[in-house]
């Protein structure tokens, strides 16, 4: 095969970081290499293939359809064979690979830290790469198999997804101490339409999830700023630039000196996060024991149980999360 031979390891690993970076001088600084340097390397790897992979600009890189293609294929590729090299340092280990997990940001936070914790303990061979990304990219990943599970809250009624069930999130209010709503215990969709309101932008997988219930109760949410992550419209409340809509996960915790939560009724609006996995298909064994120990940490009576929010360390209590 041409590729196999004409492209070389730090060919493939110059249009990953490329790719995740989406900037050429931040990945030549990375790989110390020159950008002419780069730029030869990216281009040998697209005649090898016949095809761009990178769309240039002067201000952004962006993936073509076919590097969006080739990206989880080539991550796994340098997996594995990093995985091999390991292995074969490693010899006398218990036990080398990896395990891939695409989760949302919130879930990262609250699901994983005590399984990485007993699961590292246990084989400190094996290393975990959380993919910390969106509803929707994160499912995707699943679903081509650049992650070996996920934890989403999309997912439930796709063909090719199996999803397990772990907690339901119900989606508040975020708004000031000082603001008028603050002194509700509840509060309904209908009457924060008077007031200036913060949302994620429209590819968010927790913006459709809102929009689509609404649309079910003949209502619509109408907002005044947009942003791109939830951890945006929480900087904004802070401001006190307007309120913001988001899921009870990614709130500050109780106590917050200047963010408060308020419940959000008529309708009652939750996301379900879930294990997704492939339909259809085995974990590895090591995946398969993360899994599992996972799902044991979550269900243990020191985790968390059913709709309770999970309480973070004292150092942790007042940071604002994005999901």
């Amino acid at each position: 095969m041409e590729l196999a031979m004409n492209a070389e390891l730090l060919d493939l690993k110059a249009f990953i970081t490329v790719a995740e970076t989406g900037s050429f001088v931040r990945t030549a600084r990375a790989l110390n290499l020159s950008q002419p340097a780069l730029s030869r390397r990216i281009q040998k790897l697209e005649e090898s293939l016949g095809a761009p992979l990178l769309e240039r600009s002067t201000r952004h890189v962006n993936l073509t359809m076919t590097g969006r293609d080739f990206l989880p294929k080539v991550r796994r590729l340098i997996d594995e064979f990093e995985t091999s090299v390991l292995a074969i340092h490693d010899i006398g280990a218990r036990s080398s690979g990896l395990v891939s997990v695409a989760a949302v940001p919130t879930a990262v936070f609250y699901f994983l830290p005590r399984a990485i914790g007993r699961f590292a303990e246990t084989y400190p061979r094996i290393r975990i790469r959380i993919l910390d990304i969106g509803a929707n990219e994160g499912l995707e990943a699943v679903a081509r198999g650049e992650a070996d599970f996920g934890i989403n809250f999309i997912g439930a009624s796709h063909a090719e997804i199996e999803f397990e069930k772990l907690v339901e999130d119900p989606f508040v209010l975020a708004c000031r101490h000082d603001h008028p709503l603050a002194s509700r215990k509840r509060v309904s969709w209908s009457e924060i339409v008077s007031h200036r309101v913060i949302t994620v932008g429209r590819n968010s997988g927790n913006r459709a999830l809102i929009d689509n219930a609404l649309a079910r109760h003949g209502l619509q949410l109408n907002w005044s700023y947009e942003v791109a992550h939830l951890s945006g419209s929480l900087g904004l409340v802070e401001a006190g630039l307007g309120i913001a809509v988001l899921p009870k996960l990614a709130t500050p915790a109780a106590g917050h000196p200047i963010i408060h939560t308020v419940r959000l009724i008529e309708p009652e609006v939750s996301r379900t996060i879930g294990i997704v996995r492939r339909r259809g298909t085995t974990l590895s064994p090591h995946a398969s024991q993360f899994l599992k120990m996972l799902l044991e940490a979550w269900h243990t009576p020191s985790g968390t149980r059913g709709q309770d929010k999970p309480k973070p360390r004292s150092a942790q209590a007042n940071s604002i999360r994005r999901a």
